[in-house]
């Protein structure tokens, strides 16, 4: 089938599509034989533009001032590259860009992709710099103004002319346009154009068999990316994927967090017959906390029955006795507990630790029990996956203006949900209002501490 392609290139206020707006736009529609039609324009930004980026461009405020405005032109990007492959040197920049301006406006900006960066890697193996510079020099490629949109991308539709000129250039094309997969790997009833379609934000994916069954859940920052990994090797997981699966839904979350509480939901819920993690309510091994005669705050991995479950000090739970034993030995390497006092090691009199100065011998009494519970206190702070106070956390949402939250509340996990938090003005009845509620367990309570850990910036609503 013939392809078309709009080659574009993009000027901006800085480099984070979110934050920063373009200044000026270029897109040369190409048949791969030749330019068939051009179109540029400067923008009004709205904002203002940094000094550094005026001296690079020589886009300058009084330039942009009566340009129109994004949305001004927004109907004509879209007739531009409808039904084209949107082609741009570092791709991923020009096409975040345009897809963060089109969101704004509440539009779903989606395109077939194609980098000129990976295919000149591809055409040109062994350059030094493959920026558009060097492959300009490299080319003796002619160029009038250099970072401005039309001259940029008059670079970039000659250098692509020189890749499509290699005889196998076409083989290259189709593989970095379909994302890497080879149409051959794809189920029979899934089509590229469906994988284009997927969405390339955050959240929680599912892909259906021949009855519409769900038979694998998963969870990505980037729903199509993910997918497609999924089809681009030949793998067992790939091979099984390529016999049950016949369709694809997804549910975009914003929140890498909330994607992550609804993937471990829906595995439980659903228990798809590929996916294996994650299925199991509450783990079968656990480390639990207690004192010894002497005193001493003991840590001890165990695999109870339900009813001795109910009588023990609980820290943690594993569904690997390995996973829980690793665990407890990297606290214990950590605050420098007693071997003996965590039951990593057997026997009576000093533990092996305390001969190399790793223990401080609590094992024979050298070390009083308050100053070792001290240190056995924070080993099972990092341990616990007990959420002992009541807060929301607050993180990305779908949209601007919107902020997903996930409630925790009397030590578990309660649900998660979505609001505009200017409207809702702190009012905590109003947060709970929009919570999902969900079953609390030990997966749910170890990514909400995991994602709390690791976030320190992440905001929190106490109560």
């Amino acid at each position: 089938m013939e392809k078309h392609y709009a080659i574009v290139d993009i000027e901006t206020t800085g480099g984070r599509a979110v934050r920063d707006k373009i200044t000026e736009i270029a897109i040369v529609l190409h048949d791969g034989q030749k330019i068939v039609d051009k179109f540029e324009t400067l923008l009004n930004p709205e904002t203002t533009i940094p000094y550094g980026i005026t001296e690079l461009t020589g886009i300058t405020q009084e330039m942009v001032a009566g340009a129109p405005k994004f949305y001004e032109v927004a109907k004509k990007i879209v007739e531009m590259t409808e039904g084209a492959i949107f082609v741009a040197h570092n791709v991923r920049f020009d096409y975040t860009f345009l897809r963060e301006e089109f969101k704004r406006l509440g539009y779903t900006f989606s395109c077939k992709q194609l980098c000129t960066v990976r295919l000149a890697r591809k055409a040109f193996p062994g350059l030094p710099s493959y920026s558009l510079s060097n492959l300009i020099r490299h080319f003796d490629i002619k160029i009038e103004n250099r970072h401005r949109a039309m001259g940029d991308v008059l670079a970039t539709v000659e250098l692509f002319e020189t890749i499509l000129e290699l005889e196998n250039s076409g083989e290259n094309v189709n593989e970095l346009i379909n994302l890497g997969i080879k149409e051959s790997l794809l189920p029979k009833n899934l089509s590229m154009e469906k994988l284009h379609a997927l969405p390339e934000e955050c959240g929680v994916y599912y892909f259906h068999d021949e009855t519409g069954a769900v038979a694998y859940v998963g969870k990505s920052i980037n729903i199509k990316k993910r997918v497609a990994q999924h089809f681009s090797k030949k793998t067992v997981k790939a091979a099984k994927l390529q016999q049950y699966v016949h369709d694809i839904t997804f549910e975009i979350t914003g929140s890498e967090l909330i994607a992550l509480l609804l993937e471990s939901h829906e595995i439980k819920k659903l228990r798809p017959h590929i996916n294996r993690a994650q299925r199991m309510q509450q783990f079968p091994y656990l480390i639990h906390s207690f004192k010894n005669e002497q005193g001493y705050l003991c840590l001890e991995v165990e695999k109870p029955n339900a009813r001795k479950r109910r009588t023990l000090n609980v820290v943690a739970e594993y569904p690997k006795v390995r996973s829980a034993r690793e665990h407890l030995k990297s606290a214990r390497d950590t605050f420098d507990l007693c071997a003996r006092h965590c039951h990593l090691e057997k026997g009576t009199g000093p533990c092996f630790d305390y001969h190399l100065k790793r223990c401080q011998g609590a094992c024979i009494g050298v070390e009083p029990p308050d100053e070792y519970n001290l240190r056995a206190e924070q080993a099972i702070e990092m341990l616990s996956i007990l959420l002992d106070q009541n807060f929301f956390l607050i993180d990305k949402g779908r949209s601007e203006e919107e902020r997903g939250v996930v409630l925790v509340e009397g030590g578990e996990y309660r649900g998660f949900g979505y609001a505009n938090l200017e409207e809702m003005n702190g009012n905590l009845e109003a947060l709970k209002d929009v919570i999902r509620p969900f079953e609390s367990n030990p997966d749910t309570k170890r990514i909400v501490r995991r994602f709390f850990m690791d976030n320190s910036k992440v905001k929190v609503i106490r109560f």
